[in-house]
């Protein structure tokens, strides 16, 4: 129990603390004019109070990552608390805070121009392609899930399609990303979307509390020992799987449509970073829920080998799910399982209207097409609605499995981007010397992330198989060849930047 205090005070300490150093070195200028102010259009540019935005950016970027992702990384051990810790304060809140602000700075463009910007037209290109077929795919998954479980537990016309392929509400949830997609974001999103980001806040402090109060002595601690408790190496595996709540390239998607309602750069480290404090400590109670609950003194097992025993017994199924509906409905009782109905369906509904809304919206930024007709929204949203349709008719789990790797990878060029930007800002000539090391804050952890990415899709079970070998090639030879292989390319990139950032020193 006490690890996990620490654990959340030290969330806590790295807002306050971390948050408002990364404020500080980004520079806010409180008189500076918003995008929201400036390009107001009544669609996607709308001024809205900022608790409404930070509950938006929460959902937004939450979903179900923070929830299943944490379930998934418990199996690796107690390991994950710290990623969760660590990786949400020195990470993803600077990513999520430098994806926000720099949008805000920048007229409120979308991802990709940001780090085009900064980058170079090439990356531009391949973030765009990337960051719109992963938000596509996102959608058409979301969609196909959602649609099974309604079937599932609210079964319609089953003579029009079997619970695989349940038409109806495949339908219905379309319908509703329409209107999600096209409709101005304070229609429905700014509306409606605060009042499941309470719901999945309350959620998470309901299971925390009964957590503490009657299972403490059953909850995992870091004391424990950090040993990998899966059959997997601890890194790279356990730092993609939990992303949502450490880092998520997804965030740096979302959260410009939240830097196009902001009135002032002063509430950027509330909304963006806080948003990404919030979804960590969310991140860490159903961690530590999930290899809690299944603890079994009599077998002998505790909670993280109860859960694998649990994952075992469940194998093929979506395990967690599973584990999300079991300990709502036993801790929460008839409400934890409206809970859990609003969690699993409510939750990935709304994380695939944004996603198809942010589609749109680097679409119109390349393609300079103003959004405010509707005329204009739909010759943009049309065509992504027949892709996700067709995309439910298309076997592409195979492509899918790549969703989490490709997500770490996002996140690595906007933290690469982030660093550029900053170390050009304290160069330039008006700059103060106060700050000169201010960049390190993005390029540590995109150094990192480099690492990440690359070892992944060496080792990983769905990775490129790049490495291959008979079979007394053992896996410690192979993650080392990885971790070789990830440490060179991150040097590359820390001397491309280094050469790069001497031009812009040498040009002052």
């Amino acid at each position: 129990m006490i690890s996990f205090f620490v654990a959340i005070a030290l969330l806590v300490l790295g807002y306050l603390f971390y948050g408002l150093l990364i404020d500080k070195v980004f520079g806010v200028d409180p008189k500076a004019v918003t995008p929201a102010i400036s390009k107001a259009d009544g669609v996607d540019f709308v001024p809205m109070k900022p608790w409404r935005i930070f509950l938006v950016q929460f959902l937004n970027i939450a979903g179900l990552g923070p929830i299943f992702g944490a379930v998934m990384g418990i199996f690796y051990g107690p390991a994950a608390f710290l990623w969760i810790v660590f990786g949400t304060i020195f990470a993803g809140g600077v990513h999520d805070y430098l994806s926000g602000m720099l949008s805000v700075r920048k007229d409120g463009i979308s991802m990709p121009e940001i780090v085009g910007q900064e980058l170079g037209g090439v990356i531009k290109i391949i973030i765009r392609v990337l960051s719109i077929v992963l938000l596509i795919l996102l959608t058409a998954s979301f969609l196909s899930g959602v649609a099974v479980l309604l079937q599932t537990n609210f079964p319609i016309a089953p003579s029009l399609g079997d619970v695989s392929h349940p038409v109806v509400w495949l339908s219905i949830v379309m319908a509703y990303f329409i209107f999600a997609t096209v409709l101005p974001v304070d229609k429905l999103i700014g509306r409606f979307y605060p009042i499941f980001g309470g719901v999945l806040l309350f959620m998470g402090v309901g299971i925390m509390f009964v957590m503490l109060f009657s299972h403490p002595a059953d909850m995992p601690s870091v004391t424990d020992g950090l040993a990998d408790r899966s059959n997997m190496p601890i890194f790279p595996m356990m730092f993609v799987s939990i992303a949502c709540g450490a880092i998520s390239g997804f965030h740096s998607t979302q959260s410009p449509l939240m830097a196009r309602c902001v009135t002032s750069q002063k509430q950027g480290r509330a909304i963006f970073y806080g948003a990404m404090v919030c979804e960590g400590i969310l991140a860490l109670i159903w961690a530590a829920a999930a290899g809690t609950f299944f603890a079994d003194p009599e077998k002998g097992l505790d909670g993280i080998a109860g859960l694998q025993a649990f994952a075992a017994e469940h194998k093929g199924e979506n395990i967690p799910a599973l584990v999300v509906d079991k300990i709502c409905h036993s801790w929460l009782g008839t409400l934890g399982g409206i809970l859990a109905v609003i969690g699993v369906i409510a939750a990935p509904i709304t994380s695939g209207d944004t996603a198809l809304r942010s589609a749109r919206l680097m679409i119109a930024d390349f393609m300079h097409l103003n959004q405010k007709p509707i005329k204009n929204r739909m010759v943009i949203a049309i065509p992504l609605f027949v892709t996700v349709i067709a995309l439910l008719f298309i076997d592409f789990n195979a492509v899918w499995r790549y969703f989490s790797w490709s997500n770490q990878t996002l996140a690595m060029f906007l933290l690469w981007a982030g660093a550029v930007y900053l170390y050009k800002q304290e160069h330039a000539p008006m700059s103060q010397d106060r700050y000169k090391f201010g960049f390190l804050m993005p390029l540590i952890p995109a150094i990192f992330m480099t690492m990440v990415s690359v070892s992944y899709i060496m080792v990983a079970p769905e990775g490129f198989n790049l490495i291959k070998g008979p079979e007394e090639f053992s896996v410690g030879a192979r993650c080392g060849f990885a971790y070789a292989t990830s440490a060179v390319v991150a040097a590359i990139c820390l001397a491309v930047f280094c050469i790069k950032m001497k031009k812009v020193r040498l040009a002052r």
